[in-house]
């Protein structure tokens, strides 16, 4: 299935709001990390469906990266979107990830333009609790350059045992990692779900404030 076959746009002329999940998926990640991962995933998908213009609004995406990156689930509209289960194991080639999470974004941005849709400014959420195994500086910056350029809205969340002063170095300044509250998936994605649908309920291009992160960041007093 290409990724023009997922989506029936005359069918759905709605404008979109593009999320890809950038998961680590390495072995690090095994046990009850990828379980709550898992099932936060599945409550996304719930939480964003009780919204109907959300829900025929924001597409989402999966890349997970562990030896290597791999796309397991083309964008798609949450209704038509079946969460999948994800297996740790591994190293983590985050780079290679962040890499193929940019090129596929442009082709799905390419593909709206073609059909005359409308978008709001996409997101990339990362999540990982390691640093990367492959080579990083160059996504790093391609990263720092598509957010100064207004061409997406990029996101760290470290698991336990995440290095923040290194992913700092990934990060834009302007949104630097957070680290996730023990094992708070649930949370993190309930958060997650509303704020994605406060952004593809507003008008494209209107500046949103996103709910507090609290329920599930460690927030520094």
């Amino acid at each position: 299935m290409t990724l023009e076959e997922d989506i029936n746009f005359p069918d759905n002329p709605e404008p979109r709001c593009p999320v890809i999940l950038l998961l680590d998926t390495s072995k690090s990640m095994s046990g009850e990390r990828i379980q709550k991962l898992n099932s936060g995933i599945a409550a996304f998908k719930q939480e964003v469906e009780k919204d109907t213009i959300a829900s025929l609004r924001v597409e989402v995406a999966i890349i997970t990266f562990n030896n290597s990156a791999e796309m397991v689930q083309n964008f798609v509209t949450i209704d038509q979107f079946i969460p999948p289960k994800l297996i740790a194991s591994g190293s983590t080639a985050m780079g290679e990830g962040i890499d193929l999470a940019l090129n596929k974004l442009e082709a799905r941005k390419s593909i709206y333009k073609e059909y005359g849709i409308s978008y709001y400014q996409p997101w990339v959420f990362l999540i990982t609790d390691g640093i990367p195994t492959d080579k990083w500086e160059e996504a790093a910056k391609l990263v720092k350059k598509a957010v100064d350029e207004r061409k997406l809205s990029f996101f760290i969340v470290g698991v336990q045992g995440a290095n923040l002063n290194f992913l700092r170095n990934i990060a834009h300044p302007n949104t630097p990692p957070v680290m996730l509250d023990g094992l708070k998936f649930q949370e993190l994605f309930s958060w997650l779900s509303a704020s994605l649908t406060r952004v593809s309920t507003s008008q494209v291009d209107d500046k949103i404030n996103l709910p507090p992160i609290d329920g599930w960041a460690q927030v520094r007093a």
